[in-house]
């Protein structure tokens, strides 16, 4: 079969373990693109609108958690 392949011995690396050149593209690449989300304010109303079933809560109170978000 496969004798010459002693699959107990062979060295398989942590799944975290890269190197300094794949770290480096991974920080050029969050520079360029992974803080796009802190930046835009999310529209709170509609996060409300996904987030739970309609009629949950009336207007009033839909309007006072987003000031209290937003404060």
């Amino acid at each position: 079969m496969n004798a010459d392949i002693d699959l107990m011995n062979t060295r398989t690396f942590h799944p975290l373990r890269v190197n300094g050149d794949a770290i480096h593209a991974l920080a050029l690449w969050l520079k360029a693109n992974g803080s796009r989300q802190v930046r835009q304010v999310p529209d709170l109303r509609s996060v409300m609108n996904e987030r739970y079933p309609v009629g949950l809560f009336t207007e009033d109170e839909v309007q006072a958690l987003c000031d209290l978000m937003c404060s």
